[in-house]
Parts: structure tokens; sequence; C-alpha cells
């Protein structure tokens, strides 16, 4: 029985390098693509997080903006093709949960930049790896309405937080991104002389 599971463990697999294929469909893929892209989906998070401690009408905007931002960068990405930018990828980290760890108070007209901002470079880069134009623009819809999804839970989960302790936990979250986004800063440099 053993000997079996060790041979089925041993059996190579496709690999696919950027856009994940489920088998579903193009929407799913891009459901799926979001949910297992770490360097969109934590800073998508931490941002959920700063909406959350700016309070309800922060995450309202970013809730609509974010996704439309990453489909017209996912849009100009298809079109015009990029290289991928582990800096940025850093740098997204680093802000956003240096943000949430700070519990900064952000303006609201600065929030949505920062959202339209942040939606568009993922978009552009996550476009970029698209091949085919006709399911792509299927695959962006799924991706953004993953994106809305996740910035509606996780923003959700930390507005009615009160207790001093459950906002501290959120702070010290935006840390620990903020400290990924230094150490993927400091990788991406190190090659750089």
């Amino acid at each position: 029985m053993w000997r079996t599971l060790v041979l089925a463990a041993c059996v190579p697999l496709p690999a696919a390098a950027h856009m994940p294929t489920s088998g579903l469909g193009p929407v799913y893929d891009g459901v799926f693509h979001l949910l297992l892209s770490p360097e969109d989906l934590i800073p998508l998070i931490a941002l959920a997080l700063l909406c959350g401690q700016r309070g309800a009408p922060f995450a309202r905007r970013t809730l609509w903006v974010v996704p439309l931002a990453w489909f017209a960068g996912g849009v100009a990405g298809i079109l015009a093709g990029a290289a991928h930018a582990i800096a940025f990828d850093g740098a997204s980290f680093l802000l956003l949960g240096g943000l949430v760890a700070l519990n900064a108070n952000v303006p609201l007209a600065l929030m949505t930049a920062l959202a339209a901002l942040f939606g568009f470079f993922h978009g552009y880069m996550n476009g970029a790896g698209i091949i085919r134009i006709n399911d792509g623009i299927f695959m962006l819809l799924g991706l953004c309405a993953a994106v809305c999804l996740v910035v509606a839970v996780f923003a959700s989960l930390v507005i009615p937080l009160r207790r001093p302790w459950t906002l501290i936990a959120v702070r010290v979250a935006g840390s620990w991104i903020a400290a990924s986004g230094l150490l993927m800063l400091g990788w991406s440099l190190h090659g750089v002389r």
C-alpha cells in the first residue's frame, strides 16, 4: 500500500508558469490565480486591512476602485506586455503593511489614489502574463471578482473591531507584511551592484 503511494508521489505533473489552469474555464482560472499568487494576495489583504482600520467609507470606495483599476491595468498589460518587477511587489508589501502597522490616518483622496495605483500596477503585471486576449478578458473578470471579494471580506473583518487587543493584532499582521516586503526588497536589490 505505502509503496503505491510513494510511486504515485513520484509521478511528475505538468507545470504552469504564470496563469494556473483549473480546467473550470478562464473565469475560475482568474479567481484561482489571485488565490495562488501571494505577491498579489498579501498586499491586497494589507490594503483591505488598512481600509478596515479607516472605516466603512474607505472600504466602500476601495471595494470599487481596486477591481476597476486592476481590470484597466490588466487590459493594458495584455496589449503591451511587460517584464516582472519584484522590487515594486516588495514596495507594495512594505508600504501597505507599514501603513497598517502604523494605523496611519490616510485621507480618503490619498487612499483612493493609492488603491488605484496598486490595482493598476498589479493588474498590469497579471495582464502581461496573459497570452490569449479572448480568454484573457474572462480571466481578468474572474480575477477582479476575486479582488472585490478579498477586499470586502478582510475590510469587513476589521471595521467592527473595538477591543484593543484585536486592533493590535491587525497592526501586528501589518508589521509582518511590511517585514516581508523589506525582505523582498533586499532580495531584489541583492543582485544589483
